[in-house]
């Protein structure tokens, strides 16, 4: 099983890229984790808000792979604890599909992504900068993983 997340926005500062690289480093025994970065929708004075989260939408879609199992990134999801997050991690290694993490842009995600994807994870009710949710997301799987290999990181 591989990982892919796939984000609105690039060039993160410099910190997250670094923080990320470093859990997906660790990662890459128990869990392969890509990132895929897309540019935001066109925003701005005369742009329709509307149709850069539906177009934002349709590109993330395309980036999962065949037969993925899609999981948005959304306020309105399911908050896992870290225990939580591992047994989550059990069972969708057990259904042998690619996973696909989505974060969408600075205005969250359209309905048709919503509607599309096989989950919905919130990292709970406070508001992230999308370029941190990037890193606390790996940073979770990476202790979900390490709590499923019995490893002393998750204390």
């Amino acid at each position: 099983m591989k990982a892919r997340l796939i984000a609105v926005g690039e060039n993160p500062p410099a910190w997250v890229a670094e923080g990320f690289a470093e859990y997906r480093k660790r990662l890459v025994h128990w869990l392969p984790l890509e990132l895929i970065e897309l540019a935001p929708g066109m925003r701005g004075k005369g742009q329709d808000p509307v149709r850069a989260i539906a177009d934002e939408g349709r590109r993330l879609r395309a980036a999962v792979p065949k037969g993925g199992r899609l999981i948005a990134l959304d306020g309105g999801g399911t908050a896992w604890t870290s225990p939580q997050l591992a047994v989550r991690l059990e069972h969708w290694r057990s259904l042998g599909q690619d996973l696909a993490f989505a974060i969408g842009g600075p205005d969250g995600h359209g309905p048709d992504l919503l509607a599309a994807a096989d989950e919905h994870w919130s990292l709970g009710p406070l508001t992230l900068p999308h370029m941190l949710v990037r890193l606390v997301l790996a940073e979770q799987l990476y202790r979900a993983a390490s709590l499923l290999a019995n490893h002393p990181y998750h204390r």
